[in-house]
């Protein structure tokens, strides 16, 4: 809005009762004059909303108002396109209990593994590489990993 009014002690749903100003309503019949120009409103819907906005005596009124409306001068393709990249942002995301099981995983190899190296340096004779036993159950979360992501890839599809 025109200032932001933030104080200590001041949450959201506070600042939503607050009484507005003669500048936000402005600045919210900007917002539906630049929607109207893109062709997002209708003259008849521009001029009802342009009539509540002057009526409105909360932020929580006005909110209402554009809340279906996009920032001004951003696309419909844009738009789009957000939420494209967020779903494939989500579909890559992997679940909790696999994110664990990596984690656990990756630290016991590399525990293994400084463990192994410390032994090999101070001992003088052949040392076996049971780290690599370690290749077995991480290739087995490997598969399951992509398992995982194979079905959550063709539940979206449908």
């Amino acid at each position: 809005m025109a200032k932001e009014v933030n104080g200590p002690g001041r949450r959201a749903e506070q600042l939503e009762t607050l009484r507005a100003a003669d500048a936000d309503r402005q600045q919210i019949a900007d917002q539906l004059k630049g929607a109207l120009d893109e062709g997002r409103l209708s003259l008849h819907e521009y001029d009802h909303r342009v009539a509540a906005t002057y009526a409105a005596r909360t932020y929580a009124e006005l909110l209402v108002i554009v809340q279906d409306l996009p920032r001004p001068g951003v696309s419909a393709a844009e738009v789009h396109a957000r939420r494209v990249a967020e779903s494939r942002r989500e579909s890559r995301r992997l679940p909790v209990a696999l994110l664990v099981l990596w984690t656990i995983w990756a630290s016991l190899a590399a525990v293994n593994l400084v463990v192994y190296v410390l032994v090999a340096k101070t001992v003088d004779h052949y040392v076996y590489p049971w780290p690599a036993w370690m290749l077995v159950p991480g290739a087995a979360l490997a598969a399951v990993t992509v398992g995982v992501q194979v079905i959550r890839q063709q539940q979206r599809r449908f």
